[in-house]
């Protein structure tokens, strides 16, 4: 019995590295191999894991011929933190080599999960990258320093309104709404700004752009199903930006040049 419960919380231990890989961005195939790879090295004799973007099955066979099976439903819509997945990925290869106890993993995953980047950092991010991007699209200085403000509108958004939006999809729709109204505002009331240039700055920090890219992946390497729910999504958040930025044109009266 106790060597039972034991390869139950070791399931248990690798669905929650599953989910957190996976709602870091990671893509389908890695999660997979990662978890068949972990299970292997902590003494299961075979291993079944089938993941896609909302579910997580794995089915872990002892050497003493039981299986386990357990499933996680996975309701975050996750995002992107190559901080955390290189981590992640530091965290496999350690206890593929055998330097970390089965019993300190759950320990592990936790500490990474739990672990939150630099507020400052992700400001300073979004400012350099929505700025920039105005500028190089034909935007003046002026352009690039009002979409730098708006970059940090956005992430007060992501970081007040996101957790209390009922998906992603929601989110996209009111933040570009809010943002881009304000931005038509900013423009009718100071010509001399170009509102097509501070819009493409930063949208860039809206756009889901690494999750299409990963769900053609997906695609490619057979991962079909995964591929299309991602594609789906990426597809469906992308079109509430656009309505909600064409909701905002309307109001503010400013089809914009």
């Amino acid at each position: 019995m106790e060597e039972k419960l034991s390869a139950t919380a070791l399931l248990a231990d690798l669905l929650n590295m599953a989910e957190a890989m996976l709602v870091s961005g990671s893509e389908i195939t890695r999660v997979e191999d990662t978890i068949t790879r972990m299970g292997l090295a902590y003494g299961a004799s075979h291993m079944n894991v089938f993941v896609i973007t909302s579910c997580i099955i794995v089915t872990m066979a002892t050497p003493d011929g039981q299986e386990l099976t357990q499933t996680r439903r996975v309701l975050v819509a996750g995002g992107t933190d190559f901080n955390k997945l290189e981590r992640y990925n530091d965290l496999s290869r350690r206890c593929c080599s055998g330097t970390v106890d089965a019993h300190h993993l759950g320990a592990e995953v936790k500490a990474i999960s739990d672990a939150r980047p630099s507020r400052w950092s992700m400001y300073l991010g979004s400012v350099l990258a929505s700025g920039g991007f105005a500028v190089f699209f034909g935007g003046s200085l002026i352009d690039g320093a009002v979409a730098a403000l708006f970059a940090v509108l956005i992430c007060l958004l992501q970081e007040k309104l996101l957790p209390l939006c009922m998906n992603q999809l929601a989110f996209n729709m009111i933040c570009s709404l809010i943002v881009g109204g304000l931005t038509g505002i900013c423009t009718r009331a100071l010509p001399i700004l170009h509102l097509d240039k501070i819009m493409i700055g930063y949208i860039m920090l809206l756009i889901p752009g690494l999750a299409m890219t990963n769900a053609v992946r997906n695609i490619l390497v057979g991962n079909t199903i995964s591929g299309i729910m991602r594609f789906t999504e990426a597809l469906l958040w992308a079109a509430a930006l656009a309505i909600g930025f064409m909701i905002a044109m309307f109001l503010t009266g400013g089809a914009y040049v």
